[in-house]
């Protein structure tokens, strides 16, 4: 049996303090190489007490929260093209929607230098990000908060929404069908971003590639009634064509790398 090892319990102080932890990161702080971190992170996560992610580890606070922690974790790059790319799209003084989703939050991070914004969001995280924002007025739905990613769902948060007519909407889905349906798992969230579509200008639909391999139960809408589609690349030559047929600008973010 080895002895205990003090760092360890140290990286576990510091991964509960701040949910995650980085290997390079706690390289620099320990004065030790990266692979002698990396082999401290198999350890701990071995016996239970880390999770593993790319790059690093998560403290397991609850198992709701490392599953959206592990969604935030896919496609990471190409959500933070897409994010680029959406907030290339939003001028400055312009109001806007944004909704649930980890690509909608990478769209919310990509803002940061925007001047004078309204965004009105049923996303906590989106909402705690740009919060801080000198020149961003931040307007937060009311409604039941969704305890696996800080997303306000319900009536209460559809009411709300019916209150603004915005310059623009960002919206996430979980799946996006051939046929161009965008497909999510809760009827709830759907019902939420059925109405920021509806009190929207322009709707800015932001997916990565993932969206096409998947598919979910409860339709959001069509693309059809999306002015821009935002995606890391279009991997589906029938959804390329609906979007031609729609008149939807598709926007690969990715095409370029």
């Amino acid at each position: 049996m080895q002895p205990p090892n003090p760092r360890h319990d140290e990286i576990l102080a510091l991964a509960r303090t701040e949910g995650r932890v980085s290997a390079e990161a706690l390289a620099e702080t320990f004065g030790v190489s990266v692979q002698t971190i990396r082999k401290d992170l198999n350890t701990l996560c071995a016996d239970g007490r880390l999770m593993r992610i790319h790059g690093g580890a998560l403290y397991p606070s609850g198992i709701e929260n490392l599953e959206y922690e592990a969604r935030r974790q896919i496609a990471a790059e190409e959500k933070a093209q897409i994010g680029r790319a959406v907030a290339t799209l939003i001028p400055d003084n312009a109001s806007l929607f944004i909704n649930i989703g980890t690509t909608t939050e990478a769209v919310g991070q990509a803002l940061a230098g925007h001047k004078g914004l309204m965004v009105i969001t049923n996303n906590i995280n989106v909402a705690n990000r740009l919060r801080v924002l000198k020149d961003c007025e931040v307007v937060i739905a009311g409604g039941v908060v969704r305890g696996s990613d800080g997303g306000i769902v319900g009536e209460a948060a559809v009411d709300f929404i019916r209150q603004f007519k915005v310059d623009y909407a960002v919206i996430g889905t979980s799946a996006i069908d051939d046929d161009g349906a965008l497909l999510d798992y809760d009827f709830r969230e759907v019902k939420v971003a059925q109405a920021i579509i509806a009190n929207a200008r322009h709707v800015i639909l932001a997916a990565d590639a993932t969206k096409f391999e998947r598919t979910a139960p409860v339709r959001i809408a069509h693309l059809s009634q999306i002015s821009t589609f935002v995606t890391d690349r279009c991997t589906s030559g029938a959804v390329r064509a609906v979007c031609a047929e729609h008149g939807v600008q598709l926007i690969e973010a990715g095409a370029g790398d």
